[in-house]
């Protein structure tokens, strides 16, 4: 496994970047015209140019000392993405139903918090491996279950643990919702930062791409 930092990028940064899901798509066009697709990869992989949320040479500052501590793309952090970072809809707070994450059977305790994509043709289901600590809510046949009484939470690795005496009934829907940060790191080992071009309006370029953990 890569080394990674438990640690949040500077979030009013974060908050101000330009950036989203790329997915890879192979596309052959057959004789006939007609077209073939095929994705070489299941799941989709997020890019970001933190440079757009560089508003002040202070913030730039921090930015690079945070570069250095990491080592340029040595090491992961937290990325807090301004679009994407509950399980509920933008503009409502989580709650203990927003994701279905597993059924119980009677004795499986573990279940990894996951967050689901559309659902009427092809639903993609996304692994959520850093949640915020203290967020994350869990609910059995809709019922809310209580941390450090009912169940635990890894919030390194995106996992709660129920109890053995609270493991789920058999066909029981366990649900949860919870705020998440994405694991990332520098896309470059060199940060050209110019102070005085920065002063007149130049964006640095700052690349952040989402890594697995």
């Amino acid at each position: 496994m890569a080394a990674f930092h438990e640690i949040l990028f500077p979030l009013e940064v974060a908050l101000g970047a330009s950036g989203g899901p790329e997915r890879v798509t192979e596309v052959v066009t057959t004789a006939s015209g007609r077209e073939e697709r095929n994705t070489r990869q299941a799941d989709s992989r997020r890019r970001w140019d933190a440079g757009y949320g560089v508003k002040s040479l202070a913030a730039l500052a921090d930015v690079v000392s945070f570069f250095e501590e990491r080592r340029g793309r040595l090491y992961g952090f937290r990325w807090r993405d301004r679009l994407d970072h509950s399980s509920a809809p933008p503009g409502h707070a989580a709650t203990p139903v927003d994701q279905v994450i597993g059924t119980g059977d009677g004795a499986r305790a573990t279940f990894a918090l996951t967050k689901t994509y559309g659902g009427l043709h092809a639903p993609y289901v996304r692994a959520i491996t850093k949640p915020v600590a203290g967020s994350v809510r869990v609910a059995v046949n809709g019922v809310e279950r209580i941390e450090a009484t009912h169940f635990s939470i890894d919030a390194t690795r995106g996992e709660i643990t129920f109890d053995t005496a609270f493991a789920p009934a058999v066909s029981a829907v366990v649900s949860a919702g919870f705020s998440f940060d994405v694991p990332v790191r520098f896309d470059t080992d060199f940060l050209e930062v110019n102070p005085s071009a920065f002063a007149a309006g130049d964006i640095p370029r700052i690349p952040v791409i989402e890594i697995r953990v």
